[in-house]
């Protein structure tokens, strides 16, 4: 078997891969047809494929999803920080919209809500994966996980939270339509429980076979009480300095 250069090193290849810079052994001269199949329509899939793939495990497996790319089986996923900046984006995006074609009297309503996201929306995101991070440290102690992987499966939290509120932007969207807008209603709280619900999901679905059914609860429960208070001191203190 003859062995190949690498293109990009020079070094000998035997295998898919060259072994020391990591190029693919089949790199060869650009053609019209390697272009449109390889470098537009392959990057493209690659990355959109990726992206949704990532996006799917975050939703309907979010605590396996962490524990996988904290054990090391990180390239089937994009980066968690790079996807929480693009989520955050996207709902800051819809949450806009929501904003520009709702009617007046619907924003009236709901506007403290929106306004208090708007204003804080920033530190909202900052604060709430290391609450989760260190509050799970303690709690579940047993995994042996430090501080940087619980800070993990908190990012993963926020994303899931991120994801549904986005669907929850949509839904809010469509809701507007006057003939439909009491089915979304319904459909609309349905989804704000499930975002209140998502980090006991994720932590449920990573350390379901760690812990025995009550004691992975009140560790569950015990978080969603520390969650709560320490949000509540953090709105208060948010609302006396602004």
């Amino acid at each position: 078997m003859n062995k190949k250069s690498c293109l990009n090193c020079g070094h000998s290849i035997s295998d898919e891969f060259c072994a020391h810079c990591g190029q693919k052994a089949d790199t060869a001269r650009i053609t019209p047809h390697s272009l449109l199949k390889n470098d537009i329509l392959g990057s493209i899939w690659h990355v959109e494929a990726k992206f949704f793939q990532t996006l799917k495990d975050i939703l309907f497996r979010p605590g396996k999803t962490a524990m996988d790319y904290i054990s090391g089986k990180r390239i089937r996923y994009n980066n968690f920080i790079s996807l929480l900046l693009i989520l955050f984006s996207f709902n800051v995006l819809g949450l806009h919209y929501y904003e520009k074609f709702a009617p007046p009297e619907i924003l009236a309503n709901d506007s403290e809500i929106k306004d208090f996201f708007s204003k804080y929306s920033k530190t909202i995101l900052f604060v709430i994966i290391p609450m989760l991070a260190i509050n799970a440290y303690f709690l579940f102690k047993r995994i042996k996980l430090n501080i940087a992987e619980h800070f993990i499966i908190g990012t993963v939290s926020l994303l899931g939270i991120l994801i549904i509120f986005l669907l929850d932007d949509i839904v809010s969207l469509i809701g507007l339509w006057k003939p439909v807008s009491k089915i979304f209603e319904v459909i609309d709280k349905i989804i704000f429980g499930l975002s209140i619900l998502f980090p006991a999901i994720t932590y449920w679905n990573a350390f379901k076979n760690s812990y025995s059914k009550p004691g992975l609860l009140w560790r569950v429960s015990v978080l969603y009480v520390l969650m709560g208070i320490e949000s509540t001191v953090i709105s208060l203190i948010l609302y006396e300095i602004f």
